[in-house]
């Protein structure tokens, strides 16, 4: 097993689910308290295991009346990164263009505008910057609104991929990189249409990025950004590497089982995390590159979702390296009607107990049945309302809090629920943001807010294209 470099114990360590883990983690929370903040930090893409999980406690079930708390807001400019909280610090990252405008008028377009991508670190307790980094950077690809990926923190370490494919190492304490790639420099890599969006996975001394079409995964010294190794290659010119967040899983009982997902436009993908090695593969070639939402894990098989595609169920058997299709969706298009399970665009699906929960292509919460894809129900509430006609690439976010789950739609509102293979039951919503960004579908240019909250230190941070803001979620 890899170990990391630095002072704090690697994050993702904690998605391999072993007792001696276990035991690891309790002592050095005990002995350390709170300075670490392991289970009170939110300091990469869906959380300290990678999973979308919170598992804070005093957490309220019900909001008060009004609403939950504001604590504090602060002024932002545009983006689609969620924010990440580490050791008292929030880390977002945003674009501020020369003209001062946060969309172009056609957002399917490449765009080719001047404007510099910033990393910001603000005091979790105030929203106050502590400190910015940033550097001047044309976008050239569509929906030019800012960055897309959540930054990656350490106790001394921030690292931040920007749409263009620029990489940054930074100093927490001053701000100041310490090392970066481009990837369209560095790897003579094409900007995917809709700029590059896998979230970096920090792993032990290795930090792994999809990064072109010759070189899909590259793994980078985290310290110093030698590349360790780069693997997979494209076999289509029309292909992309996709926007799906490299994840590592623990797959069955022997030594070397850890499994490095990476989901491309053209394959389900294998790999041994050490070398680089590919240890299975799937085909999946995908319409429009939209390998987007997080690989899931159930025991030994593995589902993913897309939008025009739908989703894929595959069985992996780790003694033979190879991997074997359970069942993948029959849908003949991505509406409502031709749909026949999940088609998810952006929001990574939950599984519990044999069902699927997601948010389909048109907004529609979906529940469907993991042995073989068949919908069980479908509810448009999450996303917006029953009364409501059903929206294009209509998006929200499933949170998992104990037998709860919290939903942040791209409406701005969070709302409690429960969800099970009964039915949704909505306990309670509040809106806590505006949506400020543009979605043009069905030629009705909608607002929306499609950046991920973090959940940390019992608060929601939470972001558009003008602020963040801080709410608490603190049981009284």
């Amino acid at each position: 097993m890899s170990q990391n470099p630095y002072k704090t114990m690697n994050y993702q360590l904690f998605y391999i689910k072993k007792p001696i883990l276990t035991v690891i983690y309790t002592i050095i929370t005990f002995f350390l308290g709170s300075s670490l903040g392991f289970s009170a930090d939110w300091p990469q893409w869906l959380g300290p295991k990678r999973d979308g999980v919170w598992n804070e406690t005093g957490i309220l079930t019900k909001f008060p009346k009004g609403g939950p708390k504001m604590l504090w807001s602060s002024p932002l400019s545009g983006g689609y990164a969620g924010p990440a909280i580490a050791n008292g610090h929030v880390f977002v990252t945003d674009r501020q263009t020369k003209d001062g405008k946060n969309e172009s008028e056609n957002l399917f377009a490449r765009a080719n505008s001047e404007g510099t991508e910033r990393l910001l670190c603000l005091d979790a307790s105030n929203g106050k910057t502590i400190w910015e980094f940033s550097y001047p950077c044309t976008y050239k690809m569509a929906y030019p609104c800012g960055p897309r990926c959540t930054p990656v923190v350490t106790d001394t370490l921030v690292y931040f991929l920007g749409a263009m494919g620029d990489l940054y190492c930074i100093d927490i304490k001053t701000g100041k990189p310490i090392w970066n790639k481009s990837f369209v420099k560095d790897y003579n890599a094409p900007v995917p249409v809709w700029g590059f969006s896998a979230h970096p996975l920090l792993d032990g001394n290795k930090l792994i990025c999809l990064v072109g079409p010759k070189k899909i995964a590259v793994a980078f010294d985290a310290k110093t950004g030698k590349e360790l190794w780069g693997t997979l290659q494209l076999e289509k010119a029309e292909s992309e590497i996709g926007y799906c967040p490299p994840v590592i899983f623990e797959i069955g009982a022997t030594k070397n089982n850890r499994h490095l997902i990476i989901w491309h436009s053209e394959s389900l993908n294998g790999l041994d995390p050490e070398t680089g090695n590919l240890l299975w593969s799937e085909p999946f070639r995908l319409k429009a590159n939209l390998s987007i939402p997080t690989p899931r894990l159930i025991g030994n098989k593995i589902l993913v979702s897309s939008f025009y595609n739908g989703s894929m169920l595959v069985e992996i058997d780790p003694e033979k390296k190879s991997s074997k299709l359970i069942w993948k969706g029959k849908g003949r298009g991505e509406t409502p009607k031709q749909t026949d399970g999940l088609h998810s665009i952006m929001s990574t699906p939950f599984v519990e107990n044999g069902y699927i929960f997601g948010v389909c292509s048109y907004g529609e919460l979906r529940c469907v049945k993991l042995s073989d894809g068949e919908r069980v129900w479908e509810n448009l509430s999450a996303t917006g309302s029953q009364n409501e006609p059903v929206e294009r690439w209509g998006n929200a976010f499933l949170i998992k809090h104990n037998n709860n789950f919290f939903i942040f739609n791209e409406k701005g509102d969070l709302i409690i629920s429960e969800l099970s293979p009964s039915g949704y039951k909505e306990i309670d919503r509040a809106h806590l943001i505006d949506p400020t960004g543009i979605a043009p579908a069905g030629g009705i240019k909608r607002k929306i807010v499609w950046s991920h909250p973090a959940f940390a230190d019992k608060k929601i941070y939470l972001r558009n294209d003008k602020e963040i803001k801080c709410y608490s979620l603190a049981q009284e």
